[in-house]
């Protein structure tokens, strides 16, 4: 900021096993949504070392960075960042549209990650005629269609109710459940503990990082409702 540094992140070590799904927690101004940016390649930090499966990333330049993005991640964003004029088939074929998939393989794939997160019947319709749930699941099968190392989630669930922040984190759930690795930013207590590793960030340094009993979304739900 002009003449000012922040430093914002002070000095984390933090490493992610293959297969992990792991919550990030921390208050406004913790550093997470800075992790994660770094995580993705979406910024750089300026000290350090990060290595993403086995790959030093470092000084990539933007094309470079791009193609890593596409080949290793794929993200889940709070806003969704659905493009509004494409059908929700072809917000899914996206990424692999920019790995040069042909077209007829592409909506193969999109349409099998459709199905996947259960949208088959809705793969036709556009962004402003499908739920707040709905966009979240055309997101995720999104994320999904470039086959990515690693999903990086910021905040799911947090422009969802609570009955479809339970149904989306089954699905999230799920995808851990088959092999995927997963980073899930997120302030909601709830939502963290349906992870299996809660890392909390406090003024840029990790204050505590500790393995935990995964809640399952189902059960969580249940609970939720008897409650009500």
């Amino acid at each position: 900021m002009g003449s000012n540094s922040l430093h914002v992140l002070k000095g984390i070590n933090f490493e992610v096993a293959e297969g992990e799904m792991v919550s990030i927690m921390g208050s406004s101004g913790s550093g997470k949504s800075t992790l994660l940016n770094i995580l993705g390649m979406l910024d750089e930090a300026d000290e350090g070392t990060y290595h993403l499966d086995g790959k030093p990333i470092k000084n990539l330049n933007e094309k470079i960075a791009a193609k890593y993005r596409n080949q290793f991640l794929g993200f889940i964003f709070q806003s969704f960042n659905l493009i509004n004029y494409k059908t929700a088939l072809d917000n899914v074929a996206m990424p692999l549209y920019y790995q040069g998939v042909k077209r007829n393989i592409r909506i193969e794939k999109a349409m099998h990650y459709l199905e996947k997160v259960g949208l088959a019947n809705w793969a036709g319709h556009h962004p402003n005629e499908l739920s707040g749930g709905q966009k979240q699941r055309v997101a995720i099968a999104r994320a999904l269609a470039s086959d990515p190392k690693v999903l990086l989630a910021d905040e799911p669930t947090g422009a969802l109710d609570s009955k479809t922040s339970y149904e989306v984190m089954e699905l999230i759930q799920g995808i851990n459940d088959e092999g995927k690795t997963i980073l899930c930013v997120t302030h909601e207590d709830d939502i963290a503990h349906m992870c299996k590793r809660i890392v909390n960030l406090k003024d840029g340094v990790i204050i505590d990082d500790s393995k935990v009993t995964q809640v399952r979304a189902e059960t969580a739900y249940k609970k939720a409702m008897q409650h009500v």
